[in-house]
C-alpha cells in the first residue's frame, strides 16, 4: 500500500510539469462508450481502453462525486479501481475493473458519479526536457443504477414534460420536469416557437427533478411550440425526436 501511495504521489507531482487539458481532442487512448452504467446487482464492471497512438501512454484513473477539481488522492467515491495506474502500449488495450464498495445511496433513483482517465504521454529522448507536455483528461458520467427502478432508462427522455416559463426580467426559460428515476441527457435541444428556432445546446436533468434552460432572444412564445431533441442512451446518441411544449 505504501508503494502504491508513493507511485500515485510521484505521478501527481510529475503531472504538474505538464499542460493539462480536460478533453480528448489530442488523446491517443480512447474509452469504449460515452457513459458508464453500474447496475446494482453487478459485483464489478469492466471499462475497456484502447491506445490508438504510436507511443505508450501512462493512465491514471479515479472517480469523483461531481467536483471536477477532485484529485485522485482526495477522491472518496465508493468504488475500488483496478488498476488505478496503468501503462498501455501502442495499438494495445487495457481493461479497468470497477467494484462498488456498498456505500448507502438512494435506492429510488440513479446516483451520478464521474469517471476520470488522465493520459500522460511519454517524453522521448530527443525532446527538450524543458519543452511543454500535455496531459489529457477524459471525464465520463458514471451512473449507479439500483435494481427494480420503475420503467427503463431508454424511455426516460421521452417522458420529460416541457414548459416555457416567463422570467422576472422579461425573458423566458424552458423547464424540463423529469418524473423518472433515471438521469436524462440530451445532445441536442432545439425549440421551435412562433416561427422561430432557438438552439438550447445540450443538457441533463436529474431523476425526479426539474431543470431550466435559458431561451436567448425569445420575446413571446406560441402555444404550438415544439421541442426537437436528441437523447443519449446507455449505448450512445439516440434518434432525433420531438414533443409538444406547454
Amino acid at each position: 500500500m505504501k508503494s502504491l501511495f508513493f507511485l500515485c504521489s510521484t505521478l501527481l507531482l510529475s503531472v504538474a510539469t505538464y499542460l493539462f487539458f480536460p478533453c480528448m481532442a489530442n488523446a491517443a487512448v480512447s474509452i469504449d462508450g460515452t457513459r458508464i452504467v453500474y447496475p446494482a446487482k453487478a459485483s464489478e464492471i469492466t471499462i475497456k481502453m484502447m491506445n490508438k497512438g504510436n507511443s505508450p501512454s501512462l493512465m491514471q484513473i479515479w472517480i469523483d462525486r461531481g467536483n471536477p477539481e477532485t484529485q485522485p488522492q482526495n477522491s472518496d467515491a465508493p468504488f475500488v479501481i483496478t488498476p488505478p495506474i496503468v501503462r498501455i502500449d501502442p495499438k494495445n488495450g487495457q481493461s479497468i475493473r470497477l467494484m462498488f464498495t456498498g456505500e448507502k445511496v438512494p435506492q429510488d433513483r440513479e446516483t451520478l458519479f464521474w469517471f476520470n482517465a488522465l493520459e500522460i504521454p511519454p517524453v522521448s529522448a530527443e525532446q527538450d526536457k524543458s519543452s511543454l507536455q500535455i496531459a489529457v483528461r477524459s471525464r465520463l458520467k458514471l451512473f449507479y443504477r439500483p435494481a427494480g427502478l420503475a420503467g427503463d432508462a431508454a424511455s426516460a427522455p421521452n417522458l420529460v414534460k416541457w414548459q416555457i416559463i416567463p422570467t422576472a426580467k422579461g425573458g423566458y426559460t424552458l423547464r424540463g420536469q423529469n418524473p423518472t428515476p433515471y438521469y436524462v441527457t440530451y445532445s441536442k435541444l432545439n425549440l421551435q416557437s412562433g416561427g422561430q428556432h432557438y438552439d438550447l445546446g445540450n443538457g441533463m436533468i436529474a431523476p425526479l427533478s426539474s431543470e431550466e434552460f435559458s431561451i436567448k432572444g425569445m420575446q413571446s412564445h406560441s402555444k404550438q411550440s415544439q421541442l426537437i431533441y436528441r437523447p443519449m442512451s446507455d449505448y450512445g446518441v439516440g434518434a432525433e425526436n420531438k414533443t409538444t411544449v406547454q
